[in-house]
């Protein structure tokens, strides 16, 4: 495997809107980078309270899990510009960017040095060959005081792989459950 430099980004992989790498003073970056692509947070979260709205005992399950555990907010429209993730928590969110992995590449996620240096975690599994789709993100804040997320800015580096030969079964092949997703998705289990 090797990985793919900014040329190769743009030629290789589908990434709408695709954002050239320009200082944006008093923003966090975005776009494509050396070996990478970084991925600007969206407006809509999902932010993760121990409370159900149903009350009782609050257990994250991952073959049940509901959004009652969820506080939702979108910022779209409204003039904000972040979403306040509490202490010891996490946010579910989506990328601007919209993805289309060719069959020969592998998709690895790493969070912002910016974010990471204040205690915030960004998590996402791998884009397998021929996902496409927004992309879910978690971010945890593992502080015991509450963090400012900024939406429409750069949140975590996207890295491309590219295989010595195509896989046998792609993600499309396999009919992925979140194939296609357009937006935060929560977790399914099929």
């Amino acid at each position: 495997m090797a990985v793919l430099c900014d040329t190769q980004i743009r030629e290789l992989v589908d990434i709408e809107p695709f954002e050239d790498a320009v200082k944006r003073p008093g923003r966090i970056s975005y776009g494509v980078s050396s070996y990478g692509y970084d991925v600007r947070v969206g407006t809509r979260f999902k932010i993760f309270t121990p409370v159900p709205a149903s009350g009782g005992a609050a257990i994250v399950d991952p073959k049940r899990f509901t959004d009652d555990f969820m506080v939702e907010i979108d910022l779209e429209g409204t003039g904000a510009d972040h979403i306040i993730i509490p202490p010891n928590s996490f946010a579910l969110c989506e990328t601007v960017e919209t993805f289309t992995i060719p069959r020969d590449v592998l998709v690895l996620c790493v969070g912002k040095s910016t974010y990471a240096r204040c205690g915030l975690i960004v998590n996402v599994t791998p884009l397998e060959p021929e996902w496409r789709g927004k992309v879910t993100l978690e971010i945890s804040n593992t502080t015991p005081l509450p963090a400012r997320v900024y939406a429409n800015e750069g949140i975590a580096q996207m890295v491309f792989l590219k295989g010595d030969r195509v896989c046998a079964t792609s993600y499309a092949d396999k009919q992925g459950k979140y194939q296609d997703q357009g937006g935060l998705t929560l977790p399914k289990v099929d």
